[in-house]
């Protein structure tokens, strides 16, 4: 398994990361190509952009503008298979070119992504209450 490390990954969340042009485009890019799963949203974070659907993080575009996708124990093998990256320690993989390069891949692969961010979601409040 090919981990970035934080100089390859321009990792959201290094200290005083600027965002770049190409990572707003692509967080745009990622909005509107995956419009058929509902209100997806971008919010600044940490010099890239987070990517929201219905207020659930489940994607990522690091501040040089490669894009993300959550990923667990159980959908990262996927992503191995097809040759991603983890972004550092975060459960974040890089989304293969050919997913980003096909709509309806990119909004199946999102998907599954989505799914695995509200399962994580409901998974802390269940450790809280």
């Amino acid at each position: 398994m090919h981990v970035l490390t934080t100089r390859e990954a321009n990792i959201v969340g290094d200290k005083g990361a600027r965002s770049s042009a190409s990572g707003a485009a692509m967080a745009e890019r990622l909005v509107d190509g995956l419009a058929p799963l509902g209100d997806v949203t971008i919010r600044k974070m940490f010099g890239g952009h987070g990517v929201f659907a219905d207020g659930d993080m489940f994607a990522l575009v690091d501040s040089a503008g490669n894009p993300f996708l959550r990923a667990d124990e159980m959908t990262s093998g996927r992503f191995e298979a097809a040759g991603s990256a983890r972004h550092g320690g975060m459960p974040y993989w890089s989304i293969p070119p050919a997913v980003l390069d096909n709509d309806d891949d990119l909004v199946a692969w999102a998907r599954i992504a989505l799914g695995v961010a509200r399962a994580a979601k409901k998974g802390k409040h269940r450790k809280r209450g």
